[in-house]
């Protein structure tokens, strides 16, 4: 059974854990001990062995696994102008440990697309994929710009008001950014949110209406800004959007069911296929796929990233026969519910249950779909 846009029925949302030489390295870099040449040409080589890794299991997609990044979102949207970061700052772990979060993300100019930021990248991953494989760049969502600050955290110098001009700019820069890579030959592009999901979730509602924003409107507002990329889309080009619920060192950090957004997210944003995170109770059922119109797919994540051990065959076959009663089954496809390495941080997940959960994802499609 044949899809559109997607290189097969199976499919990962793009981060692998990190080689312990890789991380070395990054310490190093970090010290002064080598320079910015140095650490490329070992990522270089972590990259060429994690696609020949990838192409090993079964994999069509091919990533670069994430290696070059520190965090999903930060190392690409500080290097669009008019972004600035702030110095992480620790916070407190539930189980009483500290960990330094992410830099903040804070707009302090006009949004421009200076660089080609991924071009380098996709063209060096390119040049390792083997014939019969398609590769995939990841890029963190633009709503990653607004909804972590909300207003407070925009130039109002800037960007008066946000509308439309805040949000044509990170289009305008956004879409750039797609010509560029497709100029390269890409053709096949994920964009990841954690902010449609964070929003269906009740503490994150209610935190968003203290940044003064309505959570009920900001799912509709989102879809308009994504379409507003989605516009600009080179033609031949597959977009899809995976929605995260937050994924560091096998921690989640919201929960709930997508029935808040999924009119929004299915309906009215022009994406081509979206990866949803179903791997546990937390996601809530699959009704809000009913949502889904014709011609787009959905990339069901039910095997868990965050822990190693396996789930059944049978339960995944079960599980997507209940997906199925809301959405047709040829507009449905198979994944792990996140990365395995959003950031360099990676989860707590063994080497060897990355590859049995990737191949668990390859056999049971097959088994369903057919041999795609």
């Amino acid at each position: 059974m044949s899809l559109p846009f997607l290189p097969a029925r199976y499919d990962h949302v793009g981060s692998f854990l990190r080689p312990d030489y890789l991380l070395q390295a990054r310490a190093q870099k970090a010290k002064g001990e080598i320079n910015a040449e140095q650490l490329r040409a070992v990522e270089d080589k972590a990259i060429t062995e994690s696609v020949r890794f990838q192409e090993s299991v079964g994999l069509k997609a091919i990533t670069d696994g994430e290696f070059r990044r520190t965090y999903f979102h930060i190392d690409f949207l500080e290097q669009l102008g008019g972004v600035a970061t702030d110095i992480p700052v620790s916070v407190l772990n539930p189980d009483g440990t500290q960990e330094p979060a992410p830099p903040a993300i804070r707009v302090v100019g006009t949004i421009t697309h200076d660089k080609c930021i991924q071009g380098a990248d996709y063209d060096f991953l390119k040049s390792q994929v083997s014939a019969g494989h398609t590769p995939k760049v990841t890029i963190p969502s633009p709503t990653m710009l607004h909804f972590r600050g909300g207003r407070g955290g925009i130039s109002k110098t800037a960007y008066p008001e946000l509308d439309p001009v805040f949000y044509d700019d990170v289009a305008k820069a956004y879409g750039d950014e797609l010509r560029s890579l497709a100029a390269a030959g890409c053709n096949y592009v994920q964009m990841d949110d954690t902010n449609l999901a964070y929003l269906c979730d009740d503490k994150m509602r209610e935190a968003a209406r203290q940044r003064g924003d309505d959570p009920n409107e900001l799912p509709h507002r989102y879809a308009a800004f994504i379409n507003k990329v989605v516009a600009q889309k080179p033609a031949g080009m597959t977009l899809a959007m995976h929605l995260c619920r937050g994924n560091f060192k096998s921690h989640h950090f919201a929960a709930g069911n997508y029935e808040p957004v999924a009119e929004a997210l299915l309906s009215e944003m022009d994406i081509d296929a979206y990866f949803l995170e179903y791997d546990d109770d937390r996601s809530g059922d699959f009704r809000p796929l009913r949502f889904l119109p014709k011609g787009k797919l959905v990339v069901l994540g039910l095997v868990t990233t965050k822990f190693g051990a396996m789930e059944s065959k049978d339960s995944l076959k079960r599980r997507i026969d209940e997906a199925a009663k809301f959405a047709p089954m040829d507009q449905l496809a198979l994944s792990p519910q996140c990365g395995f390495s959003s950031t360099v941080h990676g989860n707590n997940i063994a080497v060897e249950d990355q590859r049995n959960k990737l191949r668990l994802v390859i056999e049971t499609a097959q088994e369903v779909w057919g041999d795609h």
